[in-house]
């Protein structure tokens, strides 16, 4: 009986501390990547352009969506999307013909500088200018 009791005095320590590590599962929560919405608006000129600055801040999925031209809501206008270097617009995505509820999809791979641009591309805007409106949803 005498050389059981140190097996147990030996063995008490690592039990109390195999029970005290159990505190159940975890759950572990990756990281997110916050949707930032940005609207930009100006008013276009025949043949004319304007460029927007933004920034991402993570990696993931942008979107440009034309949602006004006035007065002509049925307008088919450019909106490009691209990365801005310090002086201009370098175009990755474009769509010459964009309406009213329709737009552009792309990925970005990083924190960067990046760039919307409107402009008349088919010298569809009359003399008489158009106002428009494009939320870009990016990371």
């Amino acid at each position: 009986m005498h050389l059981r009791c140190p097996t147990a005095l030996l063995l008490m320590p690592l039990l109390v501390m195999a029970a005290a590590c159990d505190n159940g599962p975890t759950t572990v929560t990756p990281p997110s990547n916050p949707i930032v919405t940005e609207t930009f608006s100006g008013t276009l000129t025949k043949n004319g352009s304007i460029t927007h600055q933004f920034a991402a801040t993570s990696r993931g999925t942008v979107t440009a969506t034309l949602t006004k031209v006035d007065p002509d809501s049925t307008l088919a206008i450019g909106v490009s999307i691209g990365t801005w270097n310090g002086a201009s617009c370098q175009i990755i995505l474009s769509n010459d013909a964009t309406t009213v509820g329709t737009g552009l999809l792309g990925t970005v791979s990083g924190v960067g500088n990046l760039c919307l641009r409107v402009y008349d591309a088919a010298g569809t805007v009359p003399a008489t200018s158009e106002g428009y409106s494009v939320d870009v949803a990016h990371p």
